[in-house]
């Protein structure tokens, strides 16, 4: 055979072998992706059509939960003279609408920066239990609330975050948003009931609790005990939020700007809900 044709001969089998590899790899990758199905997805509904706030303003006299002021302001720079705007914040962490991270309330939880991403995108569930607020400032959600939840919408989704929805927003700048008993030693909100909490700790995907009040617990609480047992199985709370009355029961996703502070035990969070 001429050198050429060998060298013909040799160039051809090469492109034969090239193609079957590269059909061989498609093939595996192809294969490859089929095992690796995606992963859930997050959302409750397909295709939302707006974004509902759900958080409130932060501003110096925000209501806290022992009354003092808990965000301050230093203006270091000014753009009359400066050319530009710029504050150094003082704020405690459970201040406006904030995350309550495992670590608040255990001695080596989850910190703020280390609850999983995933974590903060879920199914919303919004139990309203506005009625029975509106007679009793220390009404609480109960099992028998998250059941009658149940019976009108269906189960709770899977990896939901459950939201009371205690109407306690419309009381925002008045003294009653934290109700005070007259000789200060009380406060009196809607919260959830230890029992509530332990029946959510048995729905082991439910990834938070949220509150449109100061506590997780309701105000009178003496001893936090819906901290303590919430916190403590490793999920997250959110307090003070807002507008709950404008999402759905069921069918919104919330979406939890947790901040990402190393080694916090909560921290100030811009969340919104996907309608």
């Amino acid at each position: 055979m001429c050198h050429h044709c060998v060298i013909d001969a040799v160039k051809s089998d090469m492109l034969s072998r090239r193609s079957f590899f590269r059909g061989g790899l498609a093939a595996a990758a192809g294969a490859a992706l089929a095992v690796a199905a995606p992963p859930a997805p997050l959302f409750a509904a397909e295709t939302p059509t707006k974004a509902e706030d759900l958080t409130h303003e932060l501003y110096d006299t925000f209501p806290t939960y022992f009354g003092g002021q808990q965000l301050f302001y230093d203006k270091k720079f000014d753009f009359a003279k400066d050319t530009f705007n710029l504050y150094e914040l003082r704020v405690s962490e459970h201040t406006g609408t904030h995350i309550d991270a495992p670590l608040h309330f255990t001695a080596d939880g989850k910190s703020v920066a280390e609850l999983p991403v995933e974590d903060l995108i879920a199914p919303l569930v919004v139990i309203d239990i506005a009625a029975k607020a509106a007679e009793n400032a220390d009404a609480q959600v109960t099992p028998d609330d998250i059941k009658a939840w149940v019976d009108k919408n269906g189960d709770l989704p899977a990896g939901a975050v459950v939201a009371m929805h205690s109407g306690w927003g419309a009381h925002l700048g008045t003294e009653k948003f934290r109700n005070a008993s007259a000789d200060g030693k009380s406060l009196h909100f809607p919260g959830f009931h230890v029992e509530a909490a332990q029946y959510l700790i048995e729905q082991p995907s439910i990834k938070a609790i949220a509150v449109d009040t100061l506590s997780l617990d309701f105000g009178a609480s003496p001893d936090f005990i819906v901290h303590k047992t919430w916190l403590s199985s490793g999920r997250y709370g959110i307090e003070g939020v807002a507008n709950l009355g404008n999402v759905p029961a069921k069918g919104a996703t919330i979406v939890v700007g947790a901040p990402k502070v190393r080694g916090g035990t909560g921290g100030p969070a811009r969340i919104f809900a996907l309608v």
